[in-house]
């Protein structure tokens, strides 16, 4: 229904509960190298628990080959992130839109988000907040996601 994107992502833990999340929400994962994980690592299967061998995984060896073969969806990205004040329930989701979530400590590069700054949301938070847990922000963004789409969810 939707794609996650992860690009460079660093905890792996993130990554497994991310992918178990996409199995559940019929989505794909794509992941973006380089990672500072091995994807096979343990800890990613552990978080992912069994649902592992049943995610639409795409892992792509760098920004660059992911953008070459999803160019034509350019539109359809949306780039979570905390340098915007667009909130995310600001944004009309469609499925098959590619939902981006950058490394943990690092966020997304400004050159991507600045391909189609429009799609650029941002979770809003307290005068405290610096930002949330990757896997935390991707299952908001994507719940809302599929909230706005509820009817063509496939619920069989």
């Amino acid at each position: 229904m939707f794609n996650i994107v992860l690009v460079h992502p660093q905890i792996p833990q993130n990554t497994g509960s991310i992918g178990r999340m996409c199995v559940n929400a019929d989505c794909t994962l794509h992941i973006v190298k380089p990672t500072m994980f091995e994807i096979s690592d343990k800890t990613v299967k552990r978080a992912g628990l069994d649902y592992w061998p049943l995610l639409d995984l795409h892992v792509w060896e760098s920004l660059d080959h992911f953008l070459e073969a999803n160019r034509a969806s350019l539109e359809r990205f949306f780039f979570a992130t905390t340098k915007t004040k667009k909130p995310y329930f600001e944004a009309s989701f469609q499925p098959g839109d590619f939902l981006f979530f950058g490394g943990e400590s690092t966020g997304l590069p400004m050159e991507l988000m600045q391909m189609k700054w429009d799609n650029a949301i941002t979770i809003p938070m307290g005068k405290h907040g610096r930002s949330l847990n990757q896997a935390t922000s991707a299952g908001i963004v994507l719940y809302d996601a599929i909230r706005q789409n509820f009817a063509s969810f496939d619920r069989a």
